[in-house]
C-alpha cells in the first residue's frame, strides 16, 4: 500500500515548521507543508505520522462496524445509554485521525491549533460520554442523586473541555482530565464501600480502563522510548503511537465494562423500603 504513491521529500526536525516541533527525539520523516489533497495522499507513503493515523484509523472503522453487533440495543429499557456508549467509543479516534492527517496543512499554526482542539475534544467526549452509563447505573437506586451527579459531571466535563482545548502543553492537557478521573474514582468507591450498584465484574474493567489511559498519557509526556534513542523510533514505536494503542485498549475495557453493567441491569431490582 505504501508504494501506491511517491511521496514528497521529507524533512528533518530542524526544517519542519516550529508548531510541529513538539518531539525533539523524532528526528526525521516530517511531511512538508501540504494542501488538503496532499495531506490525504500522505495516507499512502511512509512518514512519521503514518503510525499515528492508522493506529486510530483502523480501530475507528472496526468500532464503527463491529460494536453495534455487541451492544444489546433491544434488551435495555433506556436505549439512550447504548447510543451514548457507542458515541463514546468512536469519539477519540475520529478526531485523532483528522488531526494527524491534516496537521501539516498550509493553513499553518492556526489550522494546526484548530485540529488539535478537535483531537482533544474527542478525548474529552470519551471521558464524558463514557462515564454517563457508569454514573447512571452506579446511582440507579438513588434517582435524585443520579440526576444531580449526571448534571455535575456534565458541567465538570465542560470545564475539562475548555481546559484541554486551550492547553498549550501535554502536561496541562493531562491535568484537564484529573477532576473527571477523580469523579469516576469516587463512583468506584461508592460501589465498593457505599450503596452504589452495578455488575460485580465491571468495576475491575473500569479501573483497568482508567489505569491504562493514564499510563498512556504519562508515556506520551515523558516521550519514551525515543528519549533514550533519538531517531530510532521516528516512524514506528514512539511514545505517541504507544499512547494511541493504550487509548484503544482503554476503550475496549470501557466497552467490556459497560456490557457487563448492561447485562446486569436487566435482572436487577432496587430494594424497596
Amino acid at each position: 500500500m505504501m508504494g501506491l504513491y511517491q511521496g514528497p521529500r521529507l524533512l528533518d526536525f530542524a526544517k519542519t515548521p516550529s508548531h510541529l516541533q513538539f518531539n525533539k527525539y523524532v528526528l526525521t520523516g516530517y511531511r512538508p507543508v501540504s494542501t488538503a489533497q496532499e495531506c490525504l495522499r500522505s495516507l499512502f507513503y511512509m512518514h512519521n505520522e503514518l503510525g499515528n493515523i492508522y493506529s486510530h484509523g483502523i480501530p475507528f472503522f472496526l468500532f464503527l462496524v463491529l460494536l453495534p453487533f455487541s451492544i444489546p440495543w433491544m434488551e435495555v429499557d433506556n436505549i439512550w445509554i447504548c447510543i451514548v456508549h457507542y458515541l463514546a467509543c468512536l469519539s477519540p479516534t475520529i478526531g485523532s485521525v483528522v488531526y494527524h492527517v491534516f496537521m501539516n496543512h498550509v493553513g499553518g499554526e492556526h489550522v494546526y491549533d484548530t485540529l488539535l482542539s478537535l483531537d482533544m475534544f474527542g478525548v474529552c467526549l470519551v471521558n464524558t460520554l463514557g462515564a454517563i452509563p457508569i454514573i447512571y447505573i452506579t446511582l440507579l437506586c438513588y434517582p435524585t442523586l443520579q440526576q444531580t451527579a449526571l448534571l455535575a459531571y456534565i458541567l465538570l466535563s465542560a470545564y475539562g473541555i475548555y481546559c484541554a482545548t486551550t492547553a498549550r502543553t501535554n502536561v496541562l492537557r493531562l491535568r484537564a482530565f484529573v477532576w473527571q478521573g477523580l469523579f469516576r474514582f469516587s463512583l468506584f468507591l461508592f460501589r465498593v464501600y457505599g450503596s452504589g450498584v452495578g455488575s460485580p465484574n465491571s468495576l475491575r474493567l473500569f479501573v483497568i480502563m482508567d489505569s491504562v489511559a493514564v499510563l498512556g498519557g504519562v508515556v506520551n509526556i515523558i516521550q519514551i522510548p525515543e528519549r533514550f534513542s533519538p531517531g530510532l523510533f521516528d516512524n514506528w514505536g514512539n511514545s505517541h503511537q504507544i499512547m494511541h494503542v493504550m487509548v484503544i485498549c482503554a476503550i475496549i475495557y470501557l466497552h467490556w465494562g459497560t456490557l457487563e453493567d448492561l447485562a446486569w441491569i436487566k435482572s436487577y431490582q432496587c430494594p424497596t423500603e
